[in-house]
């Protein structure tokens, strides 16, 4: 797509000469240290919205659940208000109801 403009910093254009070093240093960290105990999940990312759907569903779904309705809780009744009177909702700021 044309109308794409990729952001690119100096860092990332030199990062593109150091790929494979990238690769390889990161294919032996995967060696050493992903085990079953503890994995490291790899996230397709070529289309973000997916992949942050993905990641999202992966959490949620590795995280055990149970229940935890709590107990019913009685309120106090109020206390009297003794006359007092609230002043107008109109002379407050709101924040702007935008959705």
């Amino acid at each position: 797509d044309p109308t794409r403009r990729w952001k690119l910093s100096p860092m990332d254009l030199q990062s593109r000469s150091r790929w494979v070093d990238y690769s390889r240093a990161k294919d032996e960290m995967f060696k050493f240290t992903d085990i079953k105990q503890a994995p490291w999940w790899v996230v397709q990312s070529d289309n973000k919205g997916r992949a942050r759907l993905n990641c999202i569903h992966h959490l949620l779904s590795v995280i055990p659940y149970g229940d935890l309705t709590p107990d019913p809780i009685v309120l106090p009744p109020r206390q009297p208000d003794g006359g007092y009177v609230r002043p107008p909702i109109t002379d407050q700021t709101f924040v702007p109801e935008v959705y």
